[in-house]
């Protein structure tokens, strides 16, 4: 199956990278949110991204330019009616997936792929809830999507062979490297990630070192590019604590019990870069450690 035009839902920091890896291999995007606001802001982040790729000689004024034409953004779900591909990037919350996919499915074509790009939740049980859990997988791409050379595939129990070889195509043509990965919660990456930023928390929780004191051992000690922390705020602290809450009702293993730091933290609404404040406050030119 060709893949050419690619619905995208939700315009946050995931949906706006994923418009902009698509539409820079050549695929037309409709980006799809209910809050015209934030595809305003979501196109407006796309033009600068490119306008610094501009400014790097990584790309040409030419291909910034042809790469913005092909990005449309809709607040209709009916806009992604033609789409080959759609790819759900909206909050990491099952029900709000749920119930995106509930709207969209009687809009799609017959044969059109749809997929999700959660981090954690099963594959499976959402295919479940669609008209087409034969052509429904998950294709997690990594933040920030542009930068970032990988892409986990996640089949579920129904994924039919033909729809994952389609993807596995579709993600090689968009310059990023693929790894299959079974139907288990948060998959590779997030399973392996998100336990060490929890770790991290609670090191922290326990006083054992300040926020400056952890990221600098990790980034020092360990060559981490940012600290686990500093990381924690830059993917937001909600959707740290849903991946942890679901790996610890997923495995039933007290070893993913989310700290309560991250959830006091989260209950604040202390989010990270989003909000503003997180373990850092980023009022100031300089990110200033809250603890």
């Amino acid at each position: 199956m060709e893949i050419n035009n690619i619905g995208i839902i939700g315009a946050g920091q995931m949906g706006l990278g994923i418009a902009h890896v698509c539409a820079g291999s050549g695929n037309n995007v409709m980006l799809v949110d209910i809050d015209g606001g934030a595809l305003e802001k979501a196109t407006a982040i796309i033009d600068q991204n490119l306008s610094r790729l501009v400014s790097r000689g990584k790309i040409s004024e030419k291909n910034k330019k042809d790469t913005l034409a092909r990005v449309s953004t809709n607040t209709h779900f009916s806009s992604l009616k033609n789409c080959d591909l759609v790819i759900e990037a909206a909050t990491e919350n099952e029900d709000i997936k749920k119930a995106i996919f509930a709207q969209i499915c009687p809009i799609l074509k017959d044969d059109a792929i749809l997929s999700t790009n959660t981090s954690s939740i099963s594959i499976t049980r959402l295919a479940a809830q669609t008209d087409r859990p034969e052509r429904f997988m998950g294709i997690h791409f990594m933040n920030p999507a542009p930068l970032m050379e990988l892409v986990e595939l996640i089949r579920g129990i129904t994924t039919d062979p033909d729809v994952f070889e389609s993807i596995r195509d579709f993600t090689s043509k968009l310059g990023k490297t693929a790894v299959s990965s079974e139907d288990f919660p948060a998959f590779i990456v997030n399973r392996i990630l998100l336990p060490m930023i929890n770790e991290a928390v609670y090191t922290l929780y326990e006083g054992v070192g300040t926020v400056a004191a952890i990221d600098t051992a990790l980034k020092l000690g360990a060559h981490h590019p940012m600290g686990p922390l500093e990381l924690a705020d830059f993917i937001g602290l909600d959707t740290c604590l849903s991946v942890m809450q679901v790996l610890h009702e997923g495995l039933a293993d007290t070893k993913y019990r989310p700290c309560p730091l991250l959830v006091k933290y989260v209950e604040a609404g202390w989010l990270g870069r989003k909000t503003g404040k997180g373990f850092y406050d980023y009022e100031g030119d300089t990110p200033i450690p809250t603890r």
